[in-house]
């Protein structure tokens, strides 16, 4: 993993910075604002400093060396095994016992085994959890004193202290109270296992934990102008995630901070409310709306959009068990004429069970490629999710909505804050 900073006079200047150094698969780890030190800082302006990441290796699995005669032979993934019990008097003397004793320990934390167990455990881990939240407030001094030092992983010397391996279970049952899949959190945990090493092992697990949840996010990509007008963006999804007003609000804000022209068309012809909430939001923003019932319509609603920057495509929500309507979105995404460029976003809900969400991603992605867009963010406590489907898609992420203002409640998936949240920090 290659890592930089870049420095520029606005935040944009220096992101620019980073994508030409990096190219398209840079990894905006962090960035602040630098202010103006010394006598005259009054009369001078901040500065912004970016760091960007550039990951070289594919993840892998949460392998480590057996114990047997051939040390080239890897043990499997280790999981928690739900009715193992185990011993921790003593400190595990090699990398599987640690592995082992990490996740069935986490294990204890999530699930006592009668009431009187679950006080005590609830007591222990509110006091660990506190104290992983004020690491995490100061994460991003440590990250940059680390960074400063050019090293980002280190080998592991001796077997694990106790405060070390506790810390582990710390994190592990919090990514998994948090709904983080198990197996990603085999993987993070097993990539950072090798980092520890006595002193500051503690401040390396979270800063390295930090990164490598930064990195499996990546960078959000939003929708830019280039090529041939107009742009024609589909929103696609189950019904009641948000598609209609998740659409107005990225049209005002292309409208009215970026004064692009915008049209709408809907293809939303089995619910009446859908047609006329969209029209209300294109009343508003002065911008032309147009009805379709077919991909040749759709075509022919584009051309007359010739001198518009974007036209934005509200389309029917539906189950994913429903393969008649699957089909129909299908036939108008693919049947856009070629001279005209097409994004689709996948529109979902962060409220939404994880199974259900495994499946609408399997049967939409036979629809189209596509990249994801959050909803519902305010209404839900738990994240687990959004870094689940992403590992599982492996589709770029884009947007966020966190409530119904329009255009307010809306921002570019901010992957640091919710890596925060996932660890035990508050939004």
């Amino acid at each position: 993993m290659t890592i930089n900073k870049f420095q520029g006079k606005t935040q944009e200047e220096a992101l620019e910075k980073a994508k030409q150094e990096f190219g398209e698969k840079a990894v905006i780890m962090n960035i602040r604002e630098v202010k103006p030190k010394g006598l005259f800082r009054a009369f001078k302006k901040s500065t912004f400093e970016v760091t960007a990441a550039l990951d070289e290796k594919e993840p892998v699995p949460f392998q480590v060396p057996g114990a047997g005669a051939d040390i080239k032979k890897m043990h499997e993934s280790i999981n928690v095994i739900a009715d193992e019990k185990i011993d921790i008097s003593k400190q595990p003397e090699k990398k599987a016992d640690f592995a082992k004793a990490v996740k069935q320990e986490a294990e204890k934390t999530v699930k006592a085994a009668n009431p009187v167990e679950k006080k005590e455990a609830d007591k222990k881990e509110n006091s660990a959890e506190k104290k992983l939240e004020e690491r995490l407030d100061d994460l991003s001094n440590r990250l940059e004193k680390s960074l400063s030092y050019g090293k980002m992983e280190l080998e592991l010397e001796n077997a694990p202290t106790s405060e070390e391996l506790n810390f582990m279970r710390i994190l592990y049952g919090t990514l998994l109270k948090n709904e983080v899949d198990e197996k990603y959190i085999n993987q993070i945990l097993g990539e950072v296992e090798k980092l520890i090493r006595p002193g500051n092992s503690v401040d390396t697990i979270l800063s390295n934990v930090y990164q490598k949840l930064i990195l499996r996010f990546g960078q959000p990509k939003t929708i830019e102008l280039s090529g041939t007008k107009p742009k024609v963006l589909f929103f696609i999804g189950p019904t009641g995630v948000g598609k209609t007003t998740t659409i107005a609000k990225i049209a005002s804000k292309y409208k009215v901070e970026y004064e692009k022209k915008v049209a709408f068309v809907t293809s939303d012809t089995y619910r009446i409310a859908a047609t006329e909430q969209l029209r209300v939001y294109a009343e508003i923003l002065e911008a032309p709306m147009s009805i379709v019932y077919s991909a040749d319509e759709l075509n022919e609603a584009i051309e007359k959009y010739m001198d518009y920057d974007f036209v934005f495509v509200d389309t029917a929500g539906f189950s994913h068990k429903n393969k008649t309507q699957r089909d129909d979105m299908q036939k108008l995404i693919q049947g856009v004429k070629e001279e005209f460029e097409k994004e689709v976003y996948l529109v979902l809900s962060a409220t939404t069970k994880y199974k259900d969400l495994l499946d609408i991603v399997d049967v939409y992605r036979e629809i189209s490629e596509f990249k994801l867009i959050f909803t519902k963010l305010d209404e839900t406590m738990t994240y687990g999710n959004l870094l689940n489907i992403k590992l599982y898609s492996g589709v770029e992420l884009s947007y966020a909505t966190n409530g119904q203002n329009v255009p307010d409640d809306l921002e570019i998936f901010d992957t640091q804050k919710i890596v925060k949240q996932l660890l035990g920090g508050n939004l």
